[in-house]
């Protein structure tokens, strides 16, 4: 009856999240209950903010310390409900393995000749130099993304393709020397900069271009031929006058005669 597989997560150091399933022999109606507490607390806390999804209890709750707690007390967790059927669950952790950062936020691009800028916002409830960034970024033209750790919240990617767009995320990793935790930001959202050349453009305008300008110009020599013809209408030959002036006069010398 008791809970299982309860995990938690402190995300951003400002509230912890934490989740688990019913016991296998637990009724439909069980209605769990989370206390948490740790030295420096008087009482014990009740969490209050519950939900349930596909079967599964989530309970979230705000947990922060002084920047300057080092190390942070170990946070213990009890799960039980107020019938005396379910059988509670405790566990404590040590709340500096559950850390996970907030996603960047910001993230902005500029462009400078060939060098791509890239910078995003910082965390404010993390002790300074607490935090390293992974920047994951891919020239739209390839497949293959490269990946690279910086511990500053900005970067800078030189000798780009300036006729290749270029596609970022960032995310957040807590440094070893702070934390214990392996967990990382969700991914920021994409962005972009540049424009991606387009093959099958380029292809259809090299042939368009030649076509055009063929038709374009037996279009012009059918005109210019019908202009010169009516600017420059063609001489009569001479010798054709002549033989119609004297077959004219052969004629009329042959009708005179007969008369």
């Amino acid at each position: 009856t008791a809970a299982v597989d309860l995990s938690c997560i402190w995300h951003n150091l400002e509230y912890m999240v934490c989740r688990w399933r019913p016991g296998e022999n637990a009724s439909s109606d069980t209605n769990y209950t989370l206390f948490y507490w740790f030295d420096g607390l008087k009482n014990h806390k009740k969490c209050n903010n519950y939900s349930m999804h596909q079967g599964i209890f989530v309970c979230i709750f705000n947990l922060s310390f002084p920047k300057v707690t080092n190390p942070y007390p170990t946070i213990r967790i009890l799960i039980r409900d107020d019938s005396e059927e379910i059988r509670p669950v405790c566990a404590s952790e040590n709340p500096t393995t559950l850390v996970k950062p907030a996603t960047p936020r910001r993230v902005t691009l500029s462009k400078i000749n060939d060098e791509i800028y890239v910078e995003w916002s910082e965390s404010d409830t993390f002790p300074e130099n607490c935090l390293f960034y992974e920047v994951e970024y891919h020239n739209g033209d390839l497949d293959t993304t490269q990946m690279i750790k910086v511990e500053n919240n900005y970067t800078s990617i030189p000798s780009v393709d300036p006729n290749s767009r270029y596609i970022f995320k960032v995310r957040a990793k807590p440094k070893p020397e702070c934390y214990s935790s392996k967990l990382c930001s969700d991914w920021s959202e994409e962005k972009s900069i540049g424009e991606k050349t387009d093959s099958m453009f380029h292809f259809v305008l090299i042939i368009i271009i030649p076509l055009t300008v063929a038709v374009s110009t037996i279009i012009l020599l059918v005109y210019l031929k019908r202009l010169k013809i009516l600017i420059l209408p063609p001489i009569p030959d001479p010798r054709e006058i002549l033989k119609r002036m004297f077959g004219e006069q052969n004629e009329d010398s042959q009708v005179s005669k007969k008369l």
